[in-house]
């Protein structure tokens, strides 16, 4: 009864900060109460700190097979989300400058329905970082990282129940495409034989960036020439991925136009910072990457 009445004191706080929720996903799982959200992103962020703990003086598991199959499937949900997505907005007519939440009809819920796979997907994807505490990969799991993997599963949380189509449906069409190519990249990499053919790693930092801008030019065309589109969301959402340009830069300056000095380069060797074309901070950063080292 307890948990009860904190569950609905919560919800009616949440209710209170954001107004009505759409009713066309009422019922839909995990969206009813925040809780199961929130308590999912405490339960990430204790097994990081309990798991280094646990693994500090063991060794590192081998997890070559369970790498595999793990990269191959967010990379098939990806695929899949990023054709559902394209197909649903071509048959509601989306407008690609600004569209509102309910002129597309049946499309506007087959489009809340792949989004809500791409807010399921992001619990997934905290199985990123445990791989890396199992691994004793801690160099990866960087403020960047752990930020970007919890926020954006209670973002998607407040999207699905407020927003959870139109203009929403632009930024996860990308990042879907994004993961197509950067999780079978991750995949292949586990595989020795494969690493000859891996000649496209060096884009994928470029593909990055460029997605984090195209996504923000996109949510603040629509404040240009409104639809109808709640407002203050697209301010959040530029805001936030405003927040994700600038930490990227950061890395994209430390790793491409600042050059080491000697005292360093003799110090350390480049595969230190510089992983087969990447440096460390852009493996933590990226939503769902995997080490591209040699499988332990």
């Amino acid at each position: 009864e307890t948990l009860k009445a904190f569950d609905r004191e919560v919800n009616a706080f949440v209710d209170y900060m954001f107004g009505p929720r759409d009713a066309r996903v009422r019922g839909w799982f995990l969206l009813d109460s925040y809780l199961p959200t929130f308590f999912l992103t405490g339960a990430y962020l204790l097994c990081i700190w309990l798991g280094n703990k646990f693994m500090k003086n063991r060794p590192p598991f081998s997890l070559r097979p369970h790498l595999i199959v793990y990269n191959l499937g967010i990379t098939l949900l990806s695929f899949y989300m990023l054709i559902e997505l394209i197909l649903a907005t071509w048959e509601g007519g989306y407008n690609l400058q600004c569209q509102n939440l309910h002129s597309a009809g049946e499309a506007d819920i087959r489009v809340a329905k792949v989004l809500w796979w791409y807010y399921f997907s992001k619990v997934i994807e905290f199985m990123d970082t445990i791989f890396f505490v199992l691994r004793k990969k801690s160099s990866q799991i960087t403020f960047l990282h752990v930020y970007h993997h919890a926020t954006m599963f209670n973002i998607w949380w407040c999207v699905l129940n407020w927003i959870p189509c139109g203009q929403s449906f632009f930024g996860p069409t990308l990042n879907s495409f994004i993961h197509v190519l950067m999780y079978s990249y991750y995949g292949l990499s586990v595989i020795p034989s494969m690493r000859k053919y891996l000649w496209w790693k060096k884009y994928l930092t470029q593909a990055q960036l460029i997605q984090f801008l195209l996504t923000i030019v996109h949510t603040l065309s629509a404040a240009v020439k409104p639809c109808g589109f709640p407002f203050g969301c697209l301010m959040f959402q530029s805001s936030y991925m405003a927040t994700l340009v600038i930490l990227f830069i950061n890395f994209y300056i430390k790793t491409y136009r600042k050059a080491p000095s000697r005292t360093a380069v003799k110090e350390t060797p480049v595969t230190t910072e510089i992983k087969n074309g990447f440096h460390k901070d852009y493996f933590a950063a990226a939503n769902g990457l995997q080490n591209n080292k040699k499988a332990q």
